[in-house]
């Protein structure tokens, strides 16, 4: 099924409208529509982007669908904000506002912006980057949300050359990207997966893979470093794979209910930790220009490889979303404009 599209995006488009994936309320895949919207006007620090590919991801999931309930104090209690979706873009620069200095119209560019999900979106000058010219636009779209917050999970845990690395959720977006930067830092690196993505996690470079439907993560310890990306393992659970001076680095959980999606526990975690050797910790993950060009190198070097599992149009975003949604997604999954 294809995101539905409104009479006014079928007929004429105007100069000053675009196509964009909009909703007017909180819920599952089939909200979003295709409508025919104004342009964003360009202010300020503002670029314009001519978006070419956007990311898909449970960031804009969980923006989707309002959950955890938590999440709607930023994105509006009762109904959106914000009517068009998504962050993560690749394009080309169509206008800049009179505060931009690094960019020019029609260089490329990758970052997060706001409303990618359309034929133009805005993104802030200190939320882009150049696109690395090895990449394709599909390819660079899927690159800043999920592996500027693998980047910073494993900066946060201070991971150093020869440590013994766990990243939970390995074959998902944060995940497979995790994988390939701790091998990149030098890292002995163990992914947790389930069955069918062995292989995958495997060929992303991982020294040991875990399938967790038949084997404890904590037995196959004990772990310098434990990047918790995915599921809500208990805290007890974590610290038993770890070593004694071990960090765990809890970034996110999709099974922890509806009203905090899982943040009692990176809370309770980090009030924990001042009192025993562990150190546990979490952080909010935030693209900055700054991080995409750290990633430039790793990129450049093949050392990291987007893991872009199918891409789907503009009025394939329903179908994007319950692809998603379907846990088949080895990596990550773009949208094409």
């Amino acid at each position: 099924m294809t995101t539905q599209e409104s009479p006014e995006v079928a007929g004429t488009r105007t100069m000053d409208h675009m196509r964009a994936v909009v909703r007017e309320s909180y819920g599952g895949p089939e909200v979003l529509r295709l409508e025919q919207v104004p342009r964003p006007e360009v202010k300020g620090d503002d670029v314009l982007v001519r978006v070419r590919a956007a990311g898909v991801d449970r960031g804009v999931w969980h923006i989707m669908t309002g959950l955890p309930y938590l999440g709607r104090v930023a994105f509006g209690l009762r109904k959106p904000r914000g009517a068009v979706l998504g962050l993560d873009l690749a394009g080309t620069v169509e206008a800049v506002g009179p505060e931009v200095t690094r960019f020019a119209v029609g260089d490329a560019v990758y970052g997060s912006g706001r409303g990618s999900y359309a034929e133009y979106a805005l993104a802030s000058e200190a939320k882009l980057a150049p696109k690395p010219p090895a990449l394709s636009f599909e390819q660079a779209a899927v690159v800043p949300v999920s592996a500027v917050t693998a980047l910073q999970g494993l900066r946060a845990g201070k991971i150093r050359e020869g440590q013994k690395v766990l990243v939970t959720g390995a074959a998902g977006g944060v995940g497979s990207y995790a994988v390939q930067l701790a091998k990149g830092y030098g890292a002995q690196v163990t992914g947790v997966c389930r069955t069918e993505k062995v292989d995958f996690v495997r060929a992303l470079g991982a020294d040991n893979v875990i399938d967790y439907t038949r084997e404890d993560f904590a037995a196959a310890g004990p772990f310098d470093l434990i990047l918790d990306i995915a599921g809500n393992p208990r805290i007890s659970r974590l610290r038993r794979a770890l070593t004694p001076a071990g960090t765990a680095v809890i970034t996110g959980g999709e099974e922890g209910g509806k009203l905090t999606g899982g943040l009692h526990r990176q809370l309770g975690a980090m009030a924990l930790s001042p009192f025993i050797s562990q150190r546990l910790t979490l952080f909010l993950g935030l693209v900055r220009a700054a991080d995409l060009q750290d990633l430039a190198p790793f990129l450049a070097a093949g050392t990291v490889v987007p893991a872009l599992h199918r891409s789907f149009t503009l009025a394939e975003a329903e179908d994007a979303f319950r692809f998603l949604e379907s846990g088949q997604v080895r990596g990550k999954v773009a949208l094409t404009i």
